[in-house]
């Protein structure tokens, strides 16, 4: 009888293990379940006092195919239910390697850094078995502690990456929450807000996605291109609600996240429910979400990876990527933003494009900001909001200057943009305009500006008339934050007045001028040398 049971979990773990090396995580669970459950009925009638071998023999076979069925979990992307086998095959026998190891791998994933660090080290102590994987364990180990200096410091380095033509892998990024906090916002609903000044460049957020769904659309017409958009949108919802459905934890957050529904009414969460280490999967409320309600927060929430206030690293530039980051999406409209997004893999980073004070809230853009009032209502209409930033009502107090209404159709019809610089500038003269003002007028009106200092010809013809392109990328910076295009204009302006032949020269102030715009977009996750070479690019 003990033979045959003997040969019964033998030949069982035997298909669920070549299930498993087939990559068929799914029916390989399966037969681990039945393993599992054949090894805790043996072990009901074993007596321990009478048998200790068999009964020990039936634990270990146990502890084994719960770490085996969790490996499998992970694959399958259920992580709950992998975190619960290996914690009961830990509270068999604390020392179990193949448990340890896996819980490490799933507290790494979960951005339970210090947790997964002590997973790796327990099994590292374990002799022979560690002795066997030492270089694969040191490899763990030593990708925990970075990721753990990441995610307390804030602190990350792309150098190396940059400067090697972004070939290699892709840098692993820890999730990292700076000086913020979840208030209600003066502008919609609930809003990010700085806890303290934040210089430019500054990393304030790094989540990974939930779900993302990429593909290439571009080069093909429109129709083929919208359908494909539309398979793309569906796949991604589909990634979204298996997510939903396998995690606890993530079924919550989801829950907290706007459906475009009583804005007002909605309660503002803790910012510590988000901070990966502070809570287990089932220390969270068990909300139950329809289909409806996802859709709805997936149509508010969704972000779309090459946007203008965003900024793709890698690989990845040249895909269209649509995918939802938790914290990212508390980040309101502004047409003054101080914060842009730089994707680099899964990982959204959100990094100050201007200077920050604490107390103010941290804004995107949603759209192109640099544009002119009229086109910018339009844009926001299209996303179902007035924006009422502080540049809106200052741009809406000047709309009855019929001057500037003339300038803003000249720029429509074509007129030369020369002309609708100079008679900006001389216009903002006369309405003693001053300051970030001057800053929001000349960035409703930087294709005129571009336009101008973009060409030599231009920029000779109107000489002193129209002020220096510093000068005006300077107000635009401080008013509306960093933007390529802005930076463009500073770059070939650097490389025109021979300032040691563009970027490479001395450390001019219009060169450093261009490198905290350059920080601005890029963050400060790159060395002066690196982006030096990557705004040249």
């Amino acid at each position: 009888m003990l033979m045959a049971e003997e040969e019964l979990l033998q030949e069982l773990r035997s298909k669920a293990t070549e299930l498993f090396l087939r990559e068929q995580w799914a029916e390989s669970s399966g037969l681990y379940s039945q393993l599992i459950d054949r090894c805790r009925a043996c072990l009901s009638t074993a007596d321990r006092a009478l048998d200790p071998d068999r009964f020990s023999k039936l634990q270990k076979s146990l502890c084994l195919a719960l770490a085996n069925r969790a490996d499998a979990s992970v694959k399958l992307r259920s992580l709950d239910e992998a975190l619960r086998d290996c914690d009961e095959a830990l509270a068999i026998e604390g020392s179990h390697f193949r448990a340890l190891v896996c819980k490490g791998k799933i507290l790494l994933s979960l951005g339970k850094y210090s947790a997964a660090l002590e997973c790796f080290k327990s099994a590292a102590s374990l002799v022979p078995q560690a002795n066997g994987n030492a270089e694969t364990l040191n490899v763990w180990l030593e990708k925990c502690k970075k990721l753990e200096y990441q995610s307390r410091t804030g602190n990350f380095d792309f150098s190396d990456w940059v400067s090697g033509g972004f070939r290699g892998e892709i840098p692993e990024l820890a999730e990292y929450i700076g000086p913020m906090q979840i208030k209600k916002s003066e502008i919609s609903g609930r809003g990010l807000f700085a806890t303290k000044n934040i210089d430019a460049g500054t990393v304030v957020l790094v989540t990974r996605a939930i779900a993302i769904e990429r593909g290439i659309v571009m080069g093909e017409d429109s129709g083929s291109g919208e359908n494909k958009q539309l398979v793309m949108w569906k796949n991604f919802i589909d990634r979204v609600a298996g997510c939903v459905s396998k995690c606890r934890r993530t079924r919550h957050l989801i829950s907290t996240l706007s459906s475009g529904e009583d804005e007002e009414g909605l309660e503002v969460p803790d910012l510590s429910i988000f901070r990966s280490e502070a809570s287990e999967s089932h220390d969270c409320p068990n909300e139950k979400l329809d289909m409806n309600k996802i859709l709805g927060i997936l149509d508010v929430n969704s972000l779309v990876e090459n946007a203008n206030s965003a900024k793709v690293m890698g690989r990845n530039k040249d895909y269209y990527g649509v995918g939802l980051w938790f914290l990212a999406s508390f980040i309101n409209h502004s047409c003054c933003p101080n914060a842009r997004r730089l994707h680099v893999g899964n990982h959204l980073m959100v990094i100050a494009s201007r200077d920050v004070k604490a107390g103010e809230e941290l804004t995107f853009a949603y759209f192109d900001v640099l544009q002119p009032p009229t086109k910018r209502r339009e844009m926001a209409a299209t996303w179902g909001f007035d924006c009422s930033c502080k540049r809106c009502e200052f741009e809406e107090k000047t709309r009855s200057k019929q001057e500037l209404m003339d300038i803003e159709t000249g720029l429509e019809v074509g007129m030369d943009a020369g002309g609708v610089v100079y008679r900006l500038e001389e216009g903002m003269r006369r309405w003693n305009v001053r300051g970030k003002e001057k800053g929001y007028l000349r960035a409703s009106f930087w294709a005129a500006y571009g336009e101008a200092y973009a060409s030599e010809k231009s920029a000779k013809r109107w000489g002193r008339r129209i002020p220096a392109a510093e000068a005006v990328v300077d107000s635009i910076a401080e008013a509306t934050g960093s933007d390529d295009r802005v930076l463009k204009v500073l770059v070939e302006q650097l490389g025109r007045s021979g300032s040691g032949g563009g970027l490479g020269g001395g450390a001019t102030l219009e060169m450093e001028k261009a490198l905290k715009l350059g920080r601005g977009i890029y963050g400060k996750v790159v060395k002066k040398q690196a982006l030096r070479a990557l705004i040249e690019l």
